[in-house]
């Protein structure tokens, strides 16, 4: 499966995970989007459903154990070259998934992990998808709590 000038969109999932007003975000460690802020996520795999594949990538990326996603929302990330080739192509699937366990510890994938304010969102560097996402679902965000 070719990330890089793919032969067909990829399906990704984003997962939110909300604690007491603070938002677990992950700098990313790759492109697209290397070096910005955005939730944990990935690829879905062949043969797993959405709502497994965030289950699944909250824990290989963060350490966390989470549970219960529920779809928030869409997302199209579409990146083309200087001569309009499509450079990458992912449809991301976001998640607001429950808190149940796990120490926090960033993977491979992440250069880090960080709990920020639902109000200081906006100061980060976020990559363009999740800024698109943040904008029409802050207020949906602003109710949500992961955490017991």
């Amino acid at each position: 499966m070719k990330r890089l000038y793919p032969e067909q969109p990829l399906v990704g999932v984003g997962a939110v995970i909300i604690c007491k007003g603070q938002i677990l975000f992950e700098k990313r460690k790759n492109d697209p989007g290397r070096g910005k802020w955005s939730v944990p996520g990935g690829l879905v795999e062949l043969g797993e459903k959405c709502g497994q594949a965030v289950v699944r990538e909250v824990k290989e990326e963060t350490g966390l154990t989470v549970e219960k996603p529920e779809h928030i929302d869409v997302v199209d990330n579409i990146e083309r070259d200087e001569n309009g080739r499509v450079k990458y192509h992912f449809v991301i699937v976001d998640y607001f998934v429950k808190f149940k366990g796990g120490k926090l510890g960033a993977s491979s994938d992440a250069a880090e992990l960080r709990w920020v304010s639902l109000e200081d969102v906006k100061e980060y560097a976020l990559t363009r998808t999740f800024r698109e996402f943040y904008k029409r679902n802050c207020k949906k965000l602003a109710a949500l709590e992961s955490c017991p």
